[in-house]
């Protein structure tokens, strides 16, 4: 029975001085097992923007976007004046028709020329979403093009290697909340925005 108290004991001991050695050893300044592990992660330069939240908290997005808004209005003008157009086309052909003002030789070029005029007025359709859509893209690039170009020109304020993009779909799945400087840099993008405007 003794020896197994002087075992347990010796058991004890060690393991007492193997907590001692780690506590003074491994974490030095004090701070917890998180703090250690954002400031190594920080040592490391990793942060994260949340690409979605300054997107749509920019006002260079709000300026573009009411540019688009604008241009899709002019295209919807366009478009609607065409086809009310063909609308009225269609409907003086039909009255003619029926009527017997015009020959079968004359209502048939008159079928012709609605055919020809809906399949321009449906090419304009097209074009005019494509353009919008291209317009869209570009208008996107530009933002996130200013965006990293900010932060390559102000990376010495940053002091991080990596910044990380974090939207709904990224690769980021997941980012502490001790790295995101998402607000940080909205405010200097607005900031820096609103002087280029003036």
């Amino acid at each position: 029975m003794k020896k197994l108290s002087i075992a347990l004991f010796a058991v004890l001991f060690v393991a007492v001085a193997c907590l001692f050695f780690l506590h003074f050893t491994g974490n030095k300044d004090g701070k917890s097992a998180k703090e250690s592990n954002q400031n190594e992660v920080q040592s490391q330069g990793i942060a994260f923007v949340n690409i979605d939240s300054v997107i749509f908290k920019f006002d260079m997005f709000f300026d573009r976007r009411a540019d688009l808004m604008e241009k899709q209005k002019k295209a919807e003008a366009e478009y609607n004046s065409k086809e009310n157009l063909l609308k009225k086309n269609a409907t003086d052909a039909q009255e003619k028709v029926n009527k017997g003002l015009v020959t079968r030789a004359q209502a048939s070029e008159m079928e012709q020329a609605l055919y020809q005029q809906q399949q321009e007025l449906l090419a304009l359709q097209q074009k005019l979403q494509s353009d919008l859509a291209e317009e869209e893209q570009v208008m996107n690039r530009q933002i996130v093009d200013y965006i990293t170009s900010y932060l390559e020109e102000n990376k010495s304020q940053y002091n991080y290697q990596f910044i990380l993009g974090k939207s709904f779909g990224s690769p980021v799945l997941y980012g502490d909340s001790g790295l995101d400087i998402t607000q940080k840099v909205l405010e200097a993008l607005n900031l820096k925005y609103k002087e280029e405007k003036k």
